[in-house]
């Protein structure tokens, strides 16, 4: 166990802000299971949460555990996957439902260190698991946290790279770490809820009180424990950062912190020219890349009925070199097998 040195105000409001206004998603529901969420947080990874939504419904109900999913096949599993993009992600995430079988019971582990062993889970994905469905208090940084500490804590509107301090950032803000709350944090936030009466769908962010800000902090304070308000400060935190505190705008007049924010008190400064190059560099295009190559040449595969000849996807790319370029790639990650020939999904 250790003990941060949280700002209460950080904590407590973002919570409350975070009962009050946070997206009901069906992962967050509180009997939902922890192989649950860890599919969301697998399909997250570089994929909007709308289109993530009803794929993830889909998923469910065809492969409801962990054992369900691993007796599919790999060609079933890559034609689910569809248009979620970056496909290793599912072959990934089918490894792992192997391994939980044979080496869990079936169960998805418990602690970030069990599941750093599984196929396919980085730290953020463990970070995450242990704490949304099994209410662990460890800090969990992903790009929203980031942004969102840059801002708040930092007083940058741009942060920078991803770093391993952004942990300890983190879990300096946390009233307690490294102990597990009773339950997941979805379950914590729906008692809270259902305790003070609350609507069944949330109010929109910024429209709850007189002003951001105003009133916030109660709940969470008076009604959590300190592992608790940790568990849910990340998920709060995370939130914030993919609703108001966004990439492409800062809408300060939603923001539950907008009073104490760092960025603000700062006068708003705007980026040095050099923060907006680091930025600019990192963002990725797709447009005529070998990764749309890709995704197009898998497209072909995932509605054919059967293996297909390879002048089935010459219309991938007018660039031979990257046509070949791209299959070759495919094929070294095992999303593709070209069998006497023709081309198809592994089995």
């Amino acid at each position: 166990m250790s003990t941060g040195h949280s700002e209460p105000f950080l904590v407590d409001e973002l919570n409350d802000w975070f009962i009050l206004a946070g997206r009901h998603l069906p992962w967050r529901e509180p009997g939902c299971s922890a192989w649950g969420v860890l599919l969301s947080e697998v399909m997250s990874q570089q994929t909007p949460v709308s289109r993530v939504e009803p794929a993830w419904r889909e998923w469910m109900d065809r492969w409801p555990t962990p054992a369900d999913f691993a007796r599919a096949g790999r060609d079933e599993v890559l034609r689910a996957w569809g248009r979620l993009g970056y496909p290793r992600r599912a072959l990934r995430l089918h490894e792992c439902a192997r391994r939980i079988v044979d080496k869990h019971s079936g169960a998805v582990p418990t602690t970030v260190d069990e599941l750093l062993d599984l196929p396919g889970i980085g730290e953020y994905t463990a970070r995450a698991v242990a704490c949304f469905a099994y209410g662990w208090a460890v800090p969990v940084v992903d790009t929203n946290i980031r942004r969102v500490m840059a801002r708040a804590v930092h007083g940058k509107y741009l942060q920078g790279p991803a770093r391993r301090a952004d942990l300890d950032d983190m879990r300096a803000l946390m009233p307690i770490s490294e102990e597990q709350a009773g339950s997941s944090v979805g379950a914590i936030v729906q008692r809270i809820r259902e305790k003070a009466g609350m609507p069944e769908i949330p109010v929109e962010a910024g429209t709850f009180f007189d002003g951001p800000g105003v009133g916030l902090g109660h709940l969470s304070n008076e009604q959590l424990t300190d592992v608790e308000r940790s568990a849910v400060f990340s998920a709060s935190i995370m939130e914030l950062g993919a609703l108001v505190c966004t990439s492409r705008v800062a809408r300060c007049e939603q923001c539950p912190l907008v009073r104490t924010c760092a960025w603000r008190l700062a006068g708003c400064p705007e980026p040095t020219e050099s923060e907006r190059s680091a930025v600019a560099r990192r963002v990725q295009k797709f447009e005529g890349t070998d990764r749309q190559v890709r995704g197009a040449i898998m497209k072909v595969l995932r509605e054919a009925t059967g293996p297909v000849d390879r002048d089935a996807i010459a219309h991938a790319s007018k660039d031979e070199e990257q046509l070949h370029r791209a299959l070759q790639s495919l094929l070294v990650d095992e999303l593709v097998v070209d069998t006497d020939g023709k081309l198809g999904l592994p089995r």
